[in-house]
């Protein structure tokens, strides 16, 4: 059996002998020049000799499983604090007993639901991979082409497309009725939605309309790059979704968001007020400032900043108007300026990028390799079905990054939350963190495990507590 899949099955085995396998790296570590260019031809040799006789569909199986089965193990773990019915000794002074029930009790239906979603995911993507769903629905679509439009097999490029199309088709209805229940049940039982049937669909539609208007060519010149640049695509590839994702970052909120949602202008007043003497005192290139009827769909609340460069532009929700008074407001506008002071977009871009650049180049060693297709049924080489039987692969590394990403982000929503502090606003944020938090129904009571696996902002004591340091001292500039 393949060498990996075996050290996967054996892994404790494996960490028991971990001194063992340091000694072993220390005596063969290579000490010139010549040992470790002998070192990485041999590595290199062992590794396509790997990949030639790696068992793909079982490793797959493996991956996706021990995955599943870790998260299903957090999400336990996770509903277990949510039964609690005794507040956590942290927040028993500004929660009160009936708001902390009511947020256990949304945190349990969201729970329930996401429990049975990811099942049914997870035995969805076991049967494509047992019973190569994949190949079929390729060989589908390729007759049907063949049939309809007399395009054959040389049309890969646009092959792919409508397979993207009929796949994307497809992932919507078996999704929809987890989304119907979850905005029209769980969301309505608990008082967030206010979405309409009619508005729903409206919003599906247009989600799939801007699906296929833009990811349609996207992909085709993704598929035309890799055709044209040889072995080393993955450079190139890369940065053609760097730009892509920029592209994305500036239109998306001046023309593809105002499709779903009516920005306007925030009317004068105390609250703009301060929010422009902030902007100012900041030097923030404020350019536009607008109030969303984010009430329009759910009661739900947030502010944001976006933009690039001298055009910045500063978005509060109406239901965040609703639920907070002006100071506290100003003081989440400067958690957000502290996102802009410290670059914190620009980093997390950076962090992307870099996890982009590792899928393409790790992809680049298996594009071309026949027996990955071979292994789920192909018995062609496409790309776009290549890219997939990756992902399935990558999937593992594809968790731990994203943890990784999950930590940067905190520490940046801990930087963000004491630069606001800095700026005297310290109270007003803390009181505004405990209004959106019973606001919200978050989940005040986060099992440490699953909220360090699963989540991009820090638990509500945590940033409190880290707010109310007294080392932190509030300043005014």
């Amino acid at each position: 059996m393949w060498p990996l899949y075996d050290f996967v099955l054996d892994l404790p085995a494996h960490l028991t002998s971990l001194p063992e396998y340091m000694v072993l790296v220390k005596e063969y570590f290579p000490r010139s020049l010549e040992e470790a260019a002998l070192f990485a031809a041999v590595a290199s040799s062992w590794f396509g000799d790997m990949l030639h006789r790696m068992p793909y569909k079982g490793c797959v199986l493996v991956f996706s499983w021990a995955t599943y089965l870790w998260e299903a193990k957090l999400d336990i773990r996770q509903r277990d604090r949510l039964h609690e019915v005794r507040r956590p000794a942290a927040i028993s002074e500004f929660v009160s007993r009936q708001a902390y029930l009511e947020a256990s009790a949304y945190g349990l239906d969201k729970s329930s639901l996401g429990l049975v979603k990811n099942a049914f995911m997870q035995a969805q993507m076991t049967a494509i991979i047992v019973y190569d769903l994949t190949p079929w629905m390729w060989t589908t679509v390729g007759d049907a082409m063949q049939t309809h439009l007399g395009l054959g097999p040389e049309y890969e490029i646009t092959r792919s497309i409508a397979y993207f199309i009929a796949a994307t088709l497809i992932s919507t209805v078996l999704s929809l009725p987890f989304d119907l229940y979850s905005t029209f049940v769980v969301e309505k039982k608990h008082g967030f939605n206010k979405q309409t049937p009619g508005l729903f669909f409206s919003d599906l539609a247009k989600n799939l309309l801007l699906t296929v208007l833009l990811g349609g060519p996207i992909l085709a010149l993704f598929l035309w790059v890799i055709e044209q640049t040889g072995s080393q695509f993955y450079l190139y590839a890369w940065a053609l979704l760097a730009a892509v994702q920029l592209l994305i970052i500036v239109i998306y909120p001046t023309f593809i968001q105002p499709m779903f949602n009516k920005f306007s202008p925030l009317p004068e007043g105390e609250l703009r007020t301060a929010i422009e003497a902030l902007a100012s005192r900041l030097g923030f290139p404020l350019k536009k400032l607008y109030v969303v009827d984010g009430s329009k769909r759910s009661s739900h609340s947030n502010a944001y900043v976006f933009g690039f460069f001298k055009s910045k532009r500063i978005v509060v929700f109406d239901t965040l108007i609703e639920q907070c008074t002006t100071e506290e407001i100003v003081a989440i506008i400067g958690h957000e300026l502290g996102h802009w002071k410290k670059n914190h977009v620009l980093r997390m871009l950076a962090a992307v990028q870099v996890q982009t650049f590792i899928i393409f180049f790790a992809f680049s060693h298996f594009i071309s390799e026949e027996a990955m297709y071979q292994s789920f049924g192909m018995d062609t080489m496409p790309v776009l079905i290549g890219f997939t039987f990756f992902q399935y692969l990558y999937q593992p590394l594809d968790s731990l990054l994203t943890f990784a990403s999950n930590v940067l982000s905190r520490k940046h929503e801990f930087e963000a939350d004491e630069f606001s502090k800095k700026l005297g606003y310290g109270k007003e944020l803390a009181s505004s963190l405990i209004k959106l938090q019973i606001e919200n129904k978050g989940n005040m009571n986060p099992d440490p495990y699953y909220s360090a696996y699963h989540y991009s902002h820090p638990p509500l004591v945590e940033r409190l507590n880290a707010i109310n340091d007294p080392d932190v001292a509030p300043k005014t500039e």
